[in-house]
This record gives C-alpha cells, sequence and structure tokens, in this order.
C-alpha cells in the first residue's frame, strides 16, 4: 500500500496542505504502507525558485519522512508525451483553439462541451483535449465522501497539452501514480471532480485505478473560502507542534490539549495510534474555529 502528497511549488504549503499531507501519511502508515513525496512542478511558469526546497524542509520540521526521494514532474516530460502519442493513435485526442476569453465569457458555458471535436485543426497556438465521452466511467466510493456518480455533461473534455507544449496536470497524475506504485490517492474534495477525468485516461491507458480518499475542504468558521490574509499563509515551521495539533483537531481525532506541550515525534506517535479515518466520513468542509489564531 502507497501514498503520496503532491505540492505544487506555485506558492508556500499553508493549513489546508498540511491536512491534506498529514491525513494521506497517516492514512497508509497507520496499513503498514508507504508514503511518498512528489513535486507537481509541470507548471514551470508560475513554478517559484527554491518553493520546492522550501516545501521539502517545512515537512520535515513537521516531522514528516517519506520512504523515497521525491520525484519532480519535470524531469518525466518524455514520459507524458509518450502518453499523448498512445492517445492520440487511438483518436482520443483532438487539438483546441478556443480562448481562455471566450471560456471565461460563457461561450463554452461552463464545462467545454467539445466545439473543436469535430473541427480541422484551427491555425496558431492550441491544446490538445481529450474525448472524455469514448471512455466512460461509471461511479465510484469514495472513501470519505461515499458513492460518487459520473455527471459527463459537467465534466467536459480536460487539456492534457497546453498551447505552450506542456503536458498538462490531469494526465500527469494518472502516470505519476502509475509509475510509483500509489494504490491510495489522499486530497482535498476540490479535486473530486478530477477523479473521473483521471479514472478515464487510466482507462484508456490500461493502467489500474487506485483506491481514492478526499478529506473534506477547508474553510473559514462561516463556510466561506478561506481568507489569504488568515489561514493560507505559508505554514510557519517554528510553531510545528501547534500546527500538527491543530490539524489533528481539523480532521476529527480529537487530540489532548495537553498534546500541544509534547515534541514533534511525541505527536506523531500519539497520531499513529490514534488514527480514526472514519471521523472525516461524509464530511463535504472543515469550518475552521472563529478562534483558531
Amino acid at each position: 500500500m502507497t501514498g503520496r502528497f503532491a505540492p505544487s511549488p506555485t506558492g508556500p504549503l499553508h493549513l489546508g496542505s498540511l491536512l491534506a499531507a498529514l491525513a494521506s501519511c497517516l492514512d497508509v502508515r497507520t496499513r503498514g504502507g508507504r508514503w511518498l513525496v512528489r513535486i507537481d512542478d509541470l507548471d514551470a511558469p508560475r513554478c517559484v525558485p527554491g518553493m520546492a526546497d522550501t516545501h521539502l524542509r517545512v515537512l520535515e520540521a513537521l516531522g514528516f519522512t517519506w520512504d523515497e526521494s521525491p520525484v519532480y514532474q519535470s524531469a518525466r516530460l518524455d514520459r507524458y508525451r509518450e502518453a499523448l502519442a498512445r492517445l492520440q493513435a487511438q483518436g482520443l485526442l483532438y487539438r483546441c483553439g478556443c480562448s481562455r476569453r471566450e471560456l471565461a465569457n460563457g461561450r463554452e458555458g461552463g464545462a467545454y462541451p467539445g466545439t473543436c471535436r469535430e473541427r480541422p485543426p484551427p491555425s496558431g497556438p492550441t491544446a490538445l483535449r481529450y474525448r472524455y465521452d469514448r471512455v466512460p466511467v461509471t461511479a465510484f466510493d469514495d472513501q470519505w465522501q461515499g458513492r460518487c456518480l459520473p455527471e459527463h455533461g459537467d465534466q467536459g473534455d480536460p487539456v492534457v497539452e497546453r498551447r505552450d507544449g506542456l503536458p498538462a496536470y490531469q494526465l500527469a497524475v494518472v502516470l505519476d501514480d502509475y509509475d510509483c506504485s500509489v494504490t491510495r490517492v489522499v486530497r482535498g474534495a476540490d479535486l473530486l471532480s478530477s477523479t473521473f477525468w483521471q479514472r478515464s485516461l487510466q482507462g484508456a491507458l490500461g493502467l489500474p485505478e487506485p483506491l481514492y480518499g478526499h478529506i473534506p475542504l477547508l474553510t473559514e468558521a462561516d463556510g466561506s473560502k478561506l481568507a489569504k490574509s488568515r489561514h493560507s499563509i505559508a505554514l510557519d515551521a517554528s510553531r510545528a507542534p501547534a500546527l500538527l495539533v491543530e490539524a489533528l483537531a481539523l480532521l476529527g481525532q480529537q487530540p489532548p490539549a495537553e498534546l500541544i506541550r509534547d515534541s514533534v515525534a511525541q505527536i506523531w506517535r500519539w497520531a499513529l495510534t490514534h488514527w480514526k479515518s472514519q471521523h472525516l466520513a461524509g464530511r463535504a468542509m472543515l469550518a475552521l474555529p472563529a478562534a483558531l489564531y
């Protein structure tokens, strides 16, 4: 059994990142499994120089350990392009010239409906889209969100190669998880809808599906999106014990108040002994207490 945490070095780790990493790590460690770190640095123009190393240092300060050297997506471009060629040979890709402005203005109406599917390839820079409709997927059982049903009309055709020629996330993550033997994917519920695209790509490429668990989204106390000025700020590794205890509490683990006075190693021992994944079941959001900080 293998799990992973895959931060993108486009910005610092924040409290939501810690929740995903902690849930993923505890989920597999308590089952005797392996845990890996992958650096999702595929979007090179948005990556901050040195941020990947900062991520690793922060994770180490918080007591995380991983079983293999981190994998960097930027070193795997040939692997992604090989998969694109396979999908192209199956007739599952098409060139799309729709601009972001057209999509943002609602010309395509939310999910991409396949406007360019039957058109001749447009001139100029284009993206490659995947024919999601040709490899349908069934419902799946998520570890915490329960039965999840595919909604083809709302999904549209995902981009698998960007206009700038870079392979896109939806394809890369499928190959990364397979090549690293990942069998349990634990991440935030904001990525739940992407699971249907990824399962379809797994089917098209003949790859096995991992088990999925999407933890509830972290919100402000009133249910609104996290305010950048407060809880989306960078994790302060000097507060490691407090951060770990706060994260465990948000994950429903009910750590004792006095645990905050213990060392990082002691907190991890408590967490590994007391982890109860069922406390996350059926929850769509994790609301921050108003007085958390």
